[in-house]
């Protein structure tokens, strides 16, 4: 897939809505397993941001499988919704339906898509994920106030700083080889300054702080990626004025934004192991 992106040409817009769906057979467990100990989530359950790695493959193929008037390489992830709405099971096979809208542009022009993910096993919903991309940046007038540093409101939950190689390793783990994170003369090809990290790898390390400090599992979350980070960053998380909202920092400025949604995680004694039930 990312050969065939990187060699797609833009093409007329659609008429009406893209969509498709794909069969997922079973969730790679030993995937999972590698991506939590990435970003270091406890417990037993699929990390809800894990999702997006599989709504973000159905959405790509969807692009690759119609005529869109954008190139897919150099898109820039912008809005992100996940919502886990029943508890994944691994063994089932899942049905990924997206469908891919193009909103008029905005008011400084700049142009975006949405693709929409729903996941079904069965007739049961697992999972939702809508996905906003940038397809081209508008018009930045407000350059003094994009100037001023950003004070948080809330309370520091924790920070970390991305290492210079992490686009890649995200890449290897993810499959999302989008060359605006992987070396400078790539983000460069891409109009990018610096090569950034992805902004599922911000939410997914953000949502492992939250799952750490609440000792609950995170089920829903929003984000907004407000400002890139670039590799070798130091980013810093806070909470928000409301009690399910979160920032995260980066360079004095707000690199995202967002909140979250989540239930009680089981304590260990509540969870019987088959060596003991």
């Amino acid at each position: 897939m990312l050969l065939r992106a990187l060699f797609q040409h833009p093409a007329p817009a659609p008429a009406g809505q893209v969509g498709a769906s794909y069969r997922l057979d079973r969730i790679d467990t030993d995937h999972v397993r590698r991506y939590k100990e990435a970003f270091r989530f406890q417990g037993d359950a699929v990390p809800l941001t894990y999702l997006y790695l599989l709504a973000q493959r159905a959405q790509l193929a969807t692009m690759l499988a119609r005529p869109i008037p954008f190139r897919i390489p150099g898109l820039i992830h912008v809005e992100n919704r996940l919502t886990m709405h029943a508890p994944v099971l691994a063994d089932l096979p899942l049905i990924l339906a997206t469908a891919l809208r193009l909103p008029p542009p905005a008011a400084n022009g700049a142009l975006h898509c949405v693709l929409e993910t729903r996941a079904f096993d069965g007739e049961r919903q697992v999972f939702s994920c809508d996905s906003t991309y940038l397809v081209k940046r508008g018009s930045r007038t407000d350059r003094a106030a994009a100037a001023q540093p950003d004070i948080p409101s809330g309370e520091a939950l924790g920070g970390w700083t991305v290492p210079s190689n992490a686009g890649r390793r995200y890449a290897a783990l993810s499959g999302d080889w989008n060359p605006i994170h992987l070396w400078p003369w790539t983000a460069r090809l891409m109009d990018m300054r610096a090569p950034i990290i992805h902004g599922a790898h911000t939410l997914a390390t953000a949502c492992s702080l939250l799952q750490g400090v609440s000792g609950r599992d995170i089920d829903s979350v929003w984000c907004r990626f407000r400002q890139p980070v670039p590799l070798g960053a130091d980013v810093a998380l806070f909470a928000g004025e409301a009690e399910d909202r979160f920032t995260v920092l980066c360079n004095g400025r707000v690199a995202l934004e967002g909140s979250s949604g989540a239930t009680p995680a089981p304590s260990p004694a509540a969870v019987a192991h088959p060596a003991t039930a």
